[in-house]
């Protein structure tokens, strides 16, 4: 019993009622997905007021929620959840782990900011930089769902794609203008990140046929390809590495460029380009990096030695569509046919999205 059951009542009474309140606000105003935001107002440049240190609010949620105190994946995932608009599958996807497997990381997540009592507000602009990484990585993977949809009919969302790339803009605005105190390292990744994105979204005609018809980057009609993006995005990528500060974003918008500055599928220098993979293996090693430089030494040399290097990845890409539409290709080009059609089957059952899945089962002639 309370020493003054009144008093109790009515502060018990009264926090209900905020308790209320806050819930009916919350059902009216749901966290909206970075897709359905409208367009800041606030430019972005150049003419930052010095009281505003992150000059955009959807930059302000994404340094807010990557909190330090979770572990990296854990805020990584809940972002993209919370803020991102992405659905558990198309989180576990990019992660390559199964669902069930990324909805107890998100739940463990959310239970760790409520037990520890773990603020959300943004962090001032000198202490940015140990959320900066992983603000980076959620642009990079709302990026790379928008490019190649995980699921669904949509082969692209334009929508996503765009958020990111705009994000990152003010971001690298933001630490160009001096307002932060961000080491060089990360500054250079910032702007290999925006060249990536940047090179790899002016194929995005060239990518898509009639009634969201998939085409491969060898049958890509590249007068399609957006000529101003690619300028720039050598010109950011050539400017961050001569930073001398190489990181996994910047060999990722090398090779980008390489991809885009070919005039013909042909011409690509394959041979570069797996140097670049090797590279960029010494700095993440990764099964999907590995598994791409395997495809790239197989068109620089041979399918058989692709083979080879895919067999280092092929337990854990096991689950992973790509890597089978890789295997199919080397295997194809090898002669070995039968084989062939076998891992083609095996990409198309993984195969989520309904043009990748008409594209491979036309390879496989069903």
């Amino acid at each position: 019993m309370p020493l003054k059951p009144g008093a109790w009542l009515s502060t018990t009474a009264r926090r209900k009622a905020i308790d209320r309140v806050r819930r009916q606000i919350t059902a009216v105003f749901d966290p909206q997905q970075l897709a359905d935001l409208p367009p800041p107002a606030l430019q972005t440049t150049d003419n930052l007021d010095a009281t505003v240190e992150i000059p955009d609010e959807r930059l302000k949620l994404l340094f807010t929620c990557c909190h330090p105190a979770l572990p990296l994946e854990q805020r990584i995932a809940l972002t993209l959840h919370t803020l991102g608009g992405l659905k558990t599958t198309e989180i576990a996807a990019a992660f390559l782990v199964p669902s069930a497997t990324m909805s107890q990381r998100l739940v463990r997540a959310k239970r760790k900011i409520k037990q520890a009592g773990i603020p959300y507000r943004v962090p001032p602009a000198h202490l940015l930089t140990d959320r900066l990484d992983s603000v980076m990585t959620v642009i990079y993977l709302i990026f790379t769902e928008g490019y190649a949809a995980t699921a669904g009919a949509a082969l692209l969302r334009q929508e996503l794609c765009d958020n990111a790339i705009r994000l990152c803009r003010v971001l690298e605005s933001l630490i160009r203008g001096n307002q932060t105190d961000v080491p060089e390292r990360q500054y250079a990744e910032v702007l290999g990140l925006l060249a990536l994105m940047l090179l790899h979204h002016a194929r995005r005609h060239g990518r898509i046929g009639p009634e969201n018809s998939l085409i491969p980057l060898e049958k890509q009609d590249r007068t399609q390809w957006d000529r101003l993006a690619i300028q720039e995005g050598v010109s950011l990528v050539e400017k961050a590495l001569r930073m001398q500060q190489l990181g996994k974003y910047q060999l990722q918008a090398a090779i980008a460029a390489l991809h885009a500055e070919a005039k013909r599928h042909e011409e690509t220098d394959w041979a570069q380009i797996g140097e670049l993979y090797r590279e960029l293996i010494r700095v993440e090693n990764t099964a999907v990096i590995r598994r791409n430089h395997a495809v790239a030494i197989s068109l620089a040399y041979s399918p058989e030695i692709g083979l080879i290097l895919l067999e280092s990845v092929a337990q854990p890409l096991a689950k992973f569509a790509p890597f089978h539409l890789a295997q199919a290709d080397m295997l194809r080009r090898s002669g070995r046919e039968a084989e062939a059609q076998q891992a083609y089957r095996q990409a198309a059952k993984l195969t989520q999205n309904d043009a990748e899945q008409a594209h491979i089962e036309g390879l496989i002639g069903l």
